[in-house]
C-alpha cells in the first residue's frame, strides 16, 4: 500500500471554494479503482493549509488516477487557488504498531 500525502496552502479566501470543489469529487476519488482511503486535513493553526492523505492499493493505481481526467479536472480547479507550491510525496509503512 502506498500513502499519498499532498499539502496544499491556499489564499485564506478560497479555502471554501476549495472545500466545494473537493466535495464534488471526492467520492469519485475514493471509488477510483486502488483507492482504499481518502481523508482531507486541516493543520492546527493554519486553518488555510489542508492536507489530502489518500491510500493507494500501489503505485500503478495512484499514477492511473495521477493521468485521469478526474485528476487533471480536479487539479485544474484547485491548483488556481494556491497561495504557496504544495508539496506532495508518498510513504510505504515500515512499521504498524496498531496490527500487532
Amino acid at each position: 500500500m502506498i500513502n499519498r500525502i499532498v499539502i496544499m496552502t491556499f489564499e485564506v479566501e478560497q479555502v471554501s471554494t476549495f472545500l466545494e470543489v473537493f466535495d464534488a469529487s471526492k467520492e469519485q476519488i475514493r471509488n477510483f479503482p486502488g483507492c482504499h482511503g481518502l481523508k482531507l486535513l486541516q493543520t492546527e493553526g493554519k486553518p488555510n493549509q489542508l492536507s489530502t492523505y489518500s491510500l493507494w492499493e500501489n503505485e500503478d493505481c495512484l499514477n492511473a488516477y495521477r493521468h485521469s481526467p478526474l485528476f487533471e479536472a480536479t487539479w485544474a480547479k484547485t491548483k488556481v487557488l494556491f497561495c504557496d507550491k504544495p508539496v506532495a510525496f508518498s510513504t510505504t509503512v515500515v512499521r504498524d504498531l496498531n496490527n500487532l
